[in-house]
């Protein structure tokens, strides 16, 4: 039983919580590789999925997770909202509410924003990204993952590389990580690492090879163009060469060592076309893994009522 209404963020999570919702995720995996997606779980609970920024992967995962689980599910994109008219966070939450919605999943730009939606509303509010802050159910379908194949994260060793100034996902998998166990190294440019990654559990590497070194997994980071407003590295091709993460690198990684990433990945710049195709790539692995967790999010919350 989780011990708080809403899924804001990893930070607040304890490992014991972190572990309820990887192994009911674990559960909820098994059957859709059995191709079984119509469960009573979610029956007769609403969920609204509350978008303000682009989404395909985050939105369709918790969107078809819900429908798997038997819930009625509506998605709102703030561009076609009541937003465009000027309505606040905390006025659409409220109507939300009155509507008798179960389960509110926000995406904003702003960090901090799910954590006002959920101190507003009676609904369970579950964060699917907000700013540079967290990401919290692509951290726990990463782990999910890595869980899946070695069978638990205690004692492995994790790199992240990539734009780790605007990863969300970064973050909120150093909380969960370090929380089970597991050892985060990080790299990125100088332009593109914050300070303080070091109090927060991670050893930050001097260069690629240093952090890939020993490691069980290898996970590359979006260059998030989108959220860049100066040039933090002369070209992609640049990024390429110096920062990418390609067969040479994977040299300094265990053998076998999976190659993860959050998606969308682009292609030759984080991570080279025979990395991401390759053997021991997990990314696609990952997009289901996300289905399941966030299946199991959502029952977790909701588990109570019913």
């Amino acid at each position: 039983m989780l011990k708080h209404k809403d899924v804001l963020g990893l930070r607040a999570l304890d490992a014991e919580e972190i572990g309820e919702i990887l192994e009911v995720g674990l559960n909820m995996k098994r059957l859709l590789r059995r191709n079984i997606k119509k469960l009573p779980h979610l029956m007769g609970k609403s969920v609204i999925t509350l978008f303000y920024e682009n989404s395909t992967r985050t939105r369709c995962s918790f969107e078809l997770a819900a429908k798997y689980m038997g819930a009625h599910v509506v998605g709102i994109v703030a561009e076609s909202s009541s937003v465009r008219k000027g309505e606040t966070l905390i006025d659409t939450g409220k109507t939300l509410d009155a509507m008798r919605s179960d389960v509110m999943v926000i995406r904003h730009p702003v960090g901090g924003a799910p954590e006002l939606l959920a101190k507003t509303v009676k609904a369970h509010v579950v964060n699917a990204g907000d700013g540079m802050n967290e990401h919290p159910s692509q951290a726990l379908l990463d782990i999910l993952t890595m869980i899946e194949a070695f069978g638990s994260v205690e004692g492995k060793k994790v790199a992240i590389l990539g734009d780790l100034s605007h990863s969300r996902v970064a973050k909120s998998n150093l909380f969960g990580l370090t929380k089970l166990g597991a050892e985060v190294s990080v790299f990125a440019p100088s332009t593109l690492l914050p300070a303080g990654l070091d109090r927060m559990g991670a050893k930050v590497c001097r260069s690629r090879e240093e952090a890939v070194e020993g490691a069980d997994v290898v996970m590359g980071l979006r260059i998030q163009l989108e959220r860049q407003h100066a040039g933090n590295f002369p070209s992609l091709g640049e990024y390429a060469k110096f920062y990418g993460v390609n067969d040479e690198v994977m040299k300094y990684a265990k053998k076998g060592a999976l190659v993860m990433h959050p998606g969308p990945v682009n292609r030759g710049v984080e991570l080279t076309s025979a990395l991401i195709d390759g053997d021991t790539s997990r990314i696609e692995e990952q997009v289901l893994s996300g289905i399941a967790v966030r299946m199991a999010i959502l029952f977790l919350l909701t588990k109570e009522e019913i």
